[in-house]
């Protein structure tokens, strides 16, 4: 039995006098009934967490906790379940997750409140939203004195470029599952529709006549497409007739580069094959400044007959890399040092700072127009969304643009008129739809380990992490897949 009349935020060490801590306890990986226990429950209580209002995949539970080590456990609709994205050891009881506590409580509490308004849609984390100390809490800036050597950073990318050298993206191919391919002369809507319907922000564009893989459709195009529909006043009649191939070929025209005489330089499909190195797949993802790329196998010597394998990104790529290295961290010196002291990611620039880049940000209430216009022209795939401390309050991304194809939103959409709070709660509402690839806000601390990042990132759909500031949510920067793998590879911009 388990007993759900106790209050979550009660104090469950059985201390008398200690200090306490409120902590918070996420399990963000959905279900109906979730359950915590653990050491401060002496592994008997079982206490009810509570879904995040607006993100109904994420479950919370505050509890006041003494400093020291505790293990904790999830029972998520009848199974235990640990969470593979925070710390974890083997227990008396099993696979646990560990936290350990240090220090007083804030005289501030910097726990989100699960009441705090328009914070809809976070993949929240106690250890980013209460503050910690440790020693290097005073760092700022990845410029600071205790800036990590040159010779560790160097020591890191031989050994992963060893480890990528040796492994072939053969490594990535899934026991099983399902890509989808779009016929490049589908209707655009219809191909808008298709994403929408099949929770995907990409995919790979067959020409049956020829039977080769000529490109790939993103949610890119579709920022491109309804930008123009909104500047030339085009009827969605042009969306149903508008052939994928016939927007390729005008894209090309517009805004790819021309060779001398002013005609489109030619576009190959950029993809790899089932045995190039891990090395290879993702230098040409950063090369080309994808998201993916096709794992594309032709038994023919012409490449005729071409068997679309999988589609291969960074995350995957570094899903290998941290469990390889999970149990032999110490040969990368730089993965437990806290972020802020690797040249790593884009930070908000602090007085003085002229020149270093701002960072794109907006408000709930610009325009949608505005976000899209950003999102090209910064050539950015993610924008934080924040109120006017520049508090974190959401992001929008590339891909959120898909959403608009619920019940044809994008037919009456005036991207001037409508705000992003508008657009993003679309997103939200698609999800009782079973569109599964809403984006969430994933932060981190700028004393967060290397490592811990680099877990929260070879998350499946995750593509960058927020930098916030404890307690107050301000952003303080982003680092992204591509940033880590700048660095990892020595590549311009680390």
């Amino acid at each position: 039995m388990f007993s759900s009349g106790m209050d979550a935020s009660q104090d469950l060490s059985g201390t008398v006098g200690a200090v306490l801590i409120p902590t918070r306890f996420v399990w963000p990986h959905g279900g109906r009934r979730v359950f915590l226990t653990g050491s401060f429950t002496r592994w008997s209580d079982h206490l009810p967490m509570s879904p995040v209002e607006g993100c109904h995949t994420v479950f919370q539970a505050i509890c006041n906790l003494t400093p020291g080590l505790h293990q904790y456990k999830f029972y998520v609709d009848g199974e235990w379940r640990h969470d593979e994205n925070q710390p974890y050891v083997s227990g008396n009881y099993g696979v646990v997750n560990s936290l350990f506590l240090t220090g007083e409580p804030d005289p501030v509490p910097s726990v989100v409140s699960p009441g705090t308004p328009s914070r809809i849609n976070m993949d929240v984390d106690n250890e980013h939203f209460r503050r910690v100390q440790v020693t290097l809490s005073g760092c700022s800036a990845p410029e600071t004195a205790l800036r990590i050597s040159e010779a560790d950073i160097e020591l890191t990318r031989h050994q992963i470029s060893n480890f990528l050298s040796a492994s072939t993206s053969y490594d990535l191919l899934p026991d099983s599952g399902k890509v989808i391919v779009l016929d490049v002369n589908l209707p655009v809507k219809q191909a808008f529709h298709i994403l929408y319907e099949q929770g995907i922000p990409v995919a790979p564009l067959l020409d049956f006549h020829s039977g080769q893989f000529v490109g790939m459709l993103s949610a890119l195009d579709f920022i491109l497409i309804l930008r123009e529909l909104g500047n030339c006043g085009s009827s969605e009649e042009e969306l149903e007739t508008h052939t994928i191939s016939a927007w390729k070929a005008g894209k090309w025209q517009r805004y790819d580069q021309l060779d001398a005489h002013g005609r489109p330089l030619e576009r190959r499909l950029v993809h790899a094959g089932p045995f190039d190195t891990l090395k290879d797949v993702a230098i040409k993802i950063l090369q080309n400044e994808v998201a993916t790329i096709p794992i594309i196998h032709s038994s023919s010597p012409d490449g005729s007959f071409p068997q679309l394998l999988h589609l291969a990104s960074l995350s995957e790529i570094l899903r290998c890399i941290c469990r390889h290295f999970r149990h032999s961290s110490s040969s990368l010196p730089i993965l437990q040092q806290p972020i802020c002291n690797i040249p790593l990611g884009s930070w908000v620039p602090k007085i003085g700072e002229a020149n270093r880049r701002p960072l794109a940000m907006l408000t709930p209430n610009a325009s949608l127009g505005s976000a899209l216009s950003l999102l090209v022209q910064a050539r950015v795939s993610c924008i934080p969304i924040v109120d006017g401390n520049n508090s974190l309050l959401d992001t929008y991304s590339r891909s959120d643009i898909t959403a608009l194809a619920k019940d044809r939103a994008y037919a009456h959409v005036h991207l001037d008129e409508m705000k992003i709070h508008q657009a993003l709660q679309i997103g939200q509402d698609s999800t009782s739809h079973g569109f599964s690839s809403a984006q969430k806000c994933h932060m981190c601390l700028r004393s967060d380990s290397l490592q811990k990042v680099m877990e929260q990132l070879s998350s499946p759909g995750v593509r960058r992490v927020i930098i916030v500031e404890a307690g107050s949510m301000r952003v303080e920067g982003i680092i992204s897949l591509s940033d880590l793998f700048r660095l990892f590879m020595g590549w311009p911009g680390n």
